[in-house]
């Protein structure tokens, strides 16, 4: 089969609707466009991509039950080392891990990995019935998880399914960190944000808001309490500011551009 030099189009609002909301800007693939796409993938033996994933994801196999249609068997296996598919399928930097690695790539572009996973992702989602994993029985371990965004809700989840009691503490008062306070709506809507802390929850994690771990609870005392390990996932700190006149004004939006040397990166 002749193999497509370019990736299928993901669907985009146009600029002139675009400019008058604020809504997600990528529209995400139909079943038909995924289709396609899936069929570039050369599924190698020995994956690259798999091992330029940070969570080594078995790429080639979710995208071969893409390409059977077994869409809910596609999002089984991402699940299986990845629990955040919808949002890392929008905002993970693929091009830079998994598809840079894409064997295409010598020839042609690279398969288009990250918007096949957010399909597989928003085929779930629309179906609004995720799967449940089979989770073991509880070790009686309690752990604390400070900080719920990516990294906090990962690990979170992660150990649900190991089958220890996990708490996540966040000093907001909403659950998603960098997902919900630092990614625009038109790049990750907020409601697929809730959607995923919503699984992660169903998995057994509780998430207590407003909880400022330092100022309400030391680390010595949440240890005091019960918990046998923390985990501190509390981000990159606090964002630079341009000092600017009006930087702070409702409605305006700040971008400042990468240094040369962060450019090559």
């Amino acid at each position: 089969m002749k193999i497509a030099p370019k990736k299928v189009e993901m669907p985009r609002q146009e600029p002139e609707v675009r400019v008058a909301n604020f809504n997600e800007v990528a529209l995400g693939y139909s079943e038909e466009e995924a289709q396609r796409e899936a069929g570039r993938c050369l599924q190698c033996k020995k994956a690259p991509c798999i091992k330029a994933c940070p969570v080594e994801i078995d790429i080639p196999c979710f995208i071969a039950r893409i390409i059977e249609k077994d869409y809910k068997g596609a999002i089984r296996k991402i699940k299986e080392d990845n629990l955040l598919p919808a949002m890392c399928g929008r905002v993970c930097p693929q091009e830079g891990l998994c598809e840079k690695a894409c064997t295409l790539s010598r020839k042609y572009e690279p398969v288009a990995i990250g918007r096949l996973e957010r399909f597989a992702a928003d085929w779930e989602l629309q179906r609004n019935n995720p799967e449940r994993s089979q989770l073991p029985p509880r070790t009686g371990k309690c752990v604390a998880v400070i900080g719920s965004g990516p990294a906090g809700l990962s690990c979170a989840g992660d150990l649900a399914r190991l089958g220890h009691n996990v708490t996540i503490f966040e000093a907001l008062h909403k659950p998603g960190g960098v997902l919900v306070y630092g990614i625009p709506e038109f790049r990750l809507p907020k409601a697929i944000v809730e959607r995923e802390v919503e699984y992660i929850r169903s998995l057994g994690a509780e998430v207590k808001t407003g909880y400022v771990i330092g100022k309400i609870y030391t680390v010595d005392e949440l240890f005091s309490q019960g918990y046998d390990a923390i985990f501190i996932g509390i981000g990159a700190g606090l964002p630079k500011f341009m000092d600017i006149p009006g930087e702070n004004l409702n409605g305006c939006l700040l971008y400042t551009s990468p240094s040369p040397r962060d450019r090559t990166r």
